[in-house]
């Protein structure tokens, strides 16, 4: 095999006669010992021919009517619990019903050291014990004494509090205090530059900052003096200090300091009465990492974190008190705060993690000891395409590894078991043979894997069902719309769709004529993505002009969200982004080019880690800047006979134009036209990461600052300055 690439359907091999005929005898002879009995028996062997069964109806016959779920014709869900129609209902619901059980764990450090690297570099490495527990009674306690330590320090309902910090288990129990007090929390990732946070902070006028001490010793340290209504900030762990470096009358408490104050009764004036929170009002202002232009608030109400939380709750079969859910991805995020908040209201427990220990192999983990999911064994898990898209470069890699004939079982295996999920079968034999090393690379026990924040890949998709033996359930939504829009059923292997509208929200399709998208369109009916439920938010926080532009209230008083994304409606009701508007370029001849659409076709490619596609409306072809993949691009160095470190690699004009040949000829297989392929590309020997603010913390591109960051490779690749 000379690639680990997919093609649109199988894996490429060439087997030895002789060892085919053989491994087909052995899953013969197995398939009628053990498979056709339960075939007959078992009640379950057309798992997925349920995909063709319509899913979404539009709920009338006019073009551009709204679809909604089968499951929601005629009225939308909007409550998981009978009056539980706030977040502090819907947890003290939770708490009454899954007392005892585990809620909240977190890994013990049984040792931290310092890992020299040849190049001179230390890395932080650590070794990990086992997760400690939290009980829905405990995490409620600690929430209710840190939420009255707050009313201590004077805190008044709906003021607004920000929590900059890691994902971990003070975040949800800070959050949970503060949707029992009704005040509002405000969210900024942890990764977010200097510029940014005191942008968010400055703008809701925040006096209270719930941060980890480290954040606190490194970002908000550097930032302080320009944050002039700082008055109190609160660590989630450490001791209580003063710091000279902050502004004098900033005082620093922990949150075990802040829990003992509300422990005391004696603190609280007399008859001194919480006014707890509405449907309507803010639960959380929500600041987007921002792929474009500087962040914005999204204001969340409790009655928009319900709604979303409980159409998302619909499309996860028996989800449980047997579910365990492993949280690393950033809870600044909506798809993690509202997969966290679904699993708390169902009885799961949630174990946390971080991208730095998630695996044996992640970086802080020293080596020979376990990652997270290896200790916590989740049976639930969320991602992000940029994380699955790394778990199947490297288990491709691993494969093209093997020996021949180790090689050549995967292969055959991978085929076959393709084949036989297309009938609605399952593959035993293969699942405890061949995949089962794959499937322990996340714990061993997932049942169900969610991807959201981006589109997947259709062959990073089908890896993940085929390998880890677990249905990937592609979700769309928004920060504006509570993370809450379409997820696919977990019985649907269809690869490339996003599946039909949960049971809280209806979507429609909008003509845009300037793209060539109409809801008229055959046989799909086309255009702009827009939702409508009580899902959808309230708006921009103090920017009105944007929230008329993509918010709109209709003569019911249902909210609808202009998303800027293309669409189309399947027969059976499942919809699949097709397009942006905002990627939409016009080059200098008149034609347009999507540029998601051209990185797409382009990313799974084994050369490439991560791509940016570039173009001008004022040039007539297009660009891409592209972190390659070290491995690959050091062994097409080493064929065409250059030699040196990567950043000369990537420096190199010569291997500037190798990469590039690779990547117009996957384009063409990928049937991109001839003016959609990149004619010249920038090597970038760095990854592109959060921290360097390239890509936002669910990795989507932020094209206004690569842009930025390659201005000078843009002018060379155009030969003249781009205004």
């Amino acid at each position: 095999m000379k690639s680990s690439k997919m093609d649109s359907m199988k894996l490429k091999h060439d087997i030895n006669p002789l060892l085919l005929l053989f491994i087909n005898f052995v899953i013969l002879l197995y398939t009628v010992i053990t498979f056709i009995p339960w075939y007959l028996f078992s009640g379950a062997r057309h798992v997925i021919a349920k995909s063709k069964q319509i899913k979404a109806k539009p709920v009338s016959c006019r073009p551009g009517s709204a679809y909604r779920s089968v499951n929601s014709l005629h009225c939308l869900a909007s409550v998981l619990y009978p009056g539980c129609d706030t977040l502090d209902k819907a947890f003290k619901y939770a708490r009454s019903k899954f007392k005892d059980r585990k809620l909240l764990g977190t890994r013990e450090v049984l040792k931290e050291e310092d890992e020299i690297q040849p190049s001179g570099k230390v890395f932080k490495k650590v070794i990990l014990g086992k997760y400690m527990w939290l009980s829905y009674d405990d995490v409620f306690n600690k929430a209710k004494k840190f939420g009255d330590g707050l009313t201590v320090l004077g805190i008044q309902p709906k003021t607004n509090i920000a929590i900059f910090c890691e994902t971990r288990a003070e975040w949800m129990i800070a959050a949970q205090a503060c949707f029992m007090n009704n005040f509002i929390l405000v969210t900024l990732y942890a990764t977010l530059g200097g510029p940014a946070i005191v942008h968010g902070l400055n703008e809701t006028a925040v006096t209270t900052i719930i941060t980890s001490r480290e954040l606190m010793q490194t970002k908000l340290k550097s930032i302080a003096s320009r944050i002039p209504l700082m008055r109190h900030i609160i660590t989630v762990d450490g001791t209580p200090t003063t710091w000279s470096e902050f502004p004098k009358g900033v005082i620093v408490h922990t949150m075990a300091s802040v829990q003992a104050m509300g422990e005391k009764t004696e603190n609280f004036p007399a008859n001194k009465q919480k006014q707890r929170p509405l449907p309507s009002d803010i639960a959380v202002i929500m600041y987007t990492s921002g792929s474009t232009g500087v962040p914005k608030g999204v204001m969340i109400s409790h009655c928009n974190l319900i709604s979303g939380i409980t159409g998302m709750a619909e499309r996860i079969p028996n989800l449980g008190e047997k579910d365990t859910y492993i949280g690393y991805l950033p809870l600044a995020h909506v798809l993690e705060l509202s997969a966290e908040l679904v699993c708390l209201t169902h009885g799961c427990r949630i174990g946390y993690s971080s991208p730095q220990t998630l695996s044996d192999q992640s970086s802080k983990i020293k080596k020979g000891s376990k990652g997270d999911v290896s200790a916590l064994k989740p049976t639930l898990m969320a991602a992000v395409p940029e994380i699955m898209d790394r778990i199947y470069k490297n288990v491709m890699n691993r494969v093209n590894e093997m020996s021949n004939f180790q090689r050549n079982l995967f292969i055959l295996a991978y085929n076959y078991k393709m084949e036989q999920i297309s009938k609605g079968y399952t593959t035993p034999l293969c699942d405890r043979l061949i995949f089962r090393k794959v499937r322990m690379l996340l714990g061993g026990k997932i049942r169900v894997l969610l991807c959201g924040g981006a589109p997947l890949s259709a062959a990073t998709q089908r890896f993940m069902n085929i390998c880890f033996c677990c249905p990937v359930g592609q979700g769309y939504g928004l920060t504006e719309s509570s993370g809450a829009g379409t997820i696919t059923e977990v019985w649907d292997y269809a690869t490339g769709r996003v599946g039909a509208p949960l049971v809280c929200c209806e979507i429609r399709l909008m003509n845009w004529v300037e793209g060539g998208y109409f809801n008229t369109d055959k046989p799909y009916p086309r255009g702009e993505i827009v939702i409508g439920g009580q899902n959808i938010t309230m708006g921009y926080y103090k920017n009105e002009e944007r929230t008329r532009s993509d918010f709109m209230v209709d003569e019911n008083g249902q909210r609808w969200l202009y998303t800027g994304d293309i669409g189309e409606f399947h027969a059976d009701g499942c919809l699949k982004i097709i397009d942006r508007k905002k990627d939409l370029v016009k080059l200098q001849a008149g034609e347009y080019v999507s540029l998601g659409k051209v990185e797409a076709a382009l990313k799974n490619l084994p050369l490439i880690d991560n791509i940016c596609v570039y173009a001008s409306s004022f040039q007539s072809y297009v660009i891409g800047f592209v972190v390659p993949n070290h491995k690959e691009l050091k062994e097409l160095a080493r064929k065409k006979g250059f030699k040196g470190t990567v950043e000369e690699i990537c420096n190199s004009p010569e291997m500037e134009k190798e990469a590039q040949k690779i990547i117009a000829e996957a384009a063409h297989i990928a049937n991109l036209e001839k003016f959609e392929i990149p004619l010249k590309i920038r090597l970038s020997p760095e990854p592109w990461t959060p921290e360097t603010g390239l890509v936002t913390d669910a990795f989507k591109l932020k094209r206004k600052e690569l842009t930025a960051h390659y201005q000078e490779d843009i002018n060379r690749m155009y030969g003249t300055k781009i205004k």
